[in-house]
């Protein structure tokens, strides 16, 4: 501190003779003028800056804020950038998990439909691993729908197929029966050779002497089977595999034998009637 910044008390103005006291009021007049002064300049800079008290609080408020945001989003980069790694991560687990059972679509469908679309969404993802992961999420979802479509067209045909077997199913049943396989056999006559209702007649008694009608009879002492009593029963196959359980197999191979051998069913007839067989 300066010697002349140091206020020195000044004596009580009852102390002094009149001289020195004036010269004491005159001081300290002197002094209210200057700090009344320095507190107008003071008011001065502060009214011309436009700097308040609420202006310096409020810029630290920003500051501090703008501070706290930066910290937030650093943060927030390093999560994001976790998350992200934990969804790629996901994304190809998922991509394999698709492509197993995409691969076990194909062979479960093979044969049945035309599984192309599932073949080649299944190749776009053969290099999951290096596969962008918006890329590969849209890849694997595109992939579950083509599998979802073609086990859709399979049990479709599965249905369709099985069907038919039941139509077959009943259809075969019906014919076995002696009603059905003389209707058969009276429809392939006229379609095939021509045979009308005179030569059925021959023809139905024939084979009921032979047989009864019974796709399953069997001769003992001769080996003869089936409705036309072929001997041996395994001629039949030239007619279709299923000769022992098909009573139509059994009828078109008959009319056949008959056509070879005799020109018609009642020529058949005939010689069945004269010598006991055929």
């Amino acid at each position: 501190m300066r010697n002349d910044d140091i206020i020195t008390p000044e004596p009580a103005l009852d102390s002094q003779p009149e001289t020195t006291r004036r010269s004491i009021r005159r001081r300290r007049v002197g002094r209210k003028r200057l700090l009344i002064a320095g507190a107008v300049a003071a008011a001065g800079l502060v009214a011309g800056t436009g700097f308040t008290v609420q202006n310096a609080v409020a810029t630290q408020e920003r500051i501090d804020a703008t501070a706290a945001l930066n910290a937030t989003s650093g943060l927030r980069a390093e999560q994001l950038g976790a998350y992200r790694g934990i969804a790629e991560a996901k994304a190809v687990d998922h991509a394999e998990d698709t492509i197993t059972a995409a691969n076990a679509t194909l062979a479960a469908v093979d044969g049945k439909v035309d599984a192309s679309g599932l073949a080649a969404s299944v190749a776009s993802l053969s290099e999951y691993r290096t596969i962008p992961l918006d890329d590969l999420v849209e890849r694997t979802a595109a992939t579950k729908v083509e599998a979802a479509k073609a086990m859709e067209a399979a049990a479709a045909y599965d249905a369709a197929q099985a069907e038919a077997a039941r139509v077959a199913a009943e259809e075969l049943a019906a014919a076995n029966t002696p009603d059905g396989a003389r209707a058969f056999a009276a429809e392939l006559a006229a379609s095939s050779y021509g045979w009308g209702a005179d030569q059925f007649q021959c023809l139905d008694k024939l084979w009921q002497k032979e047989s009864g009608w019974n796709y399953q009879a069997y001769n003992a002492s001769s080996g003869a089977t089936g409705i036309p009593q072929s001997l041996p029963g395994s001629k039949m196959a030239t007619a279709g595999a299923d000769w022992e359980t098909n009573a139509r197999t059994q009828i078109t191979w008959g009319l056949g034998y008959i056509k070879s051998a005799y020109g018609t069913p009642c020529s058949a007839w005939s010689h069945s009637q004269a010598v006991n067989w055929y």
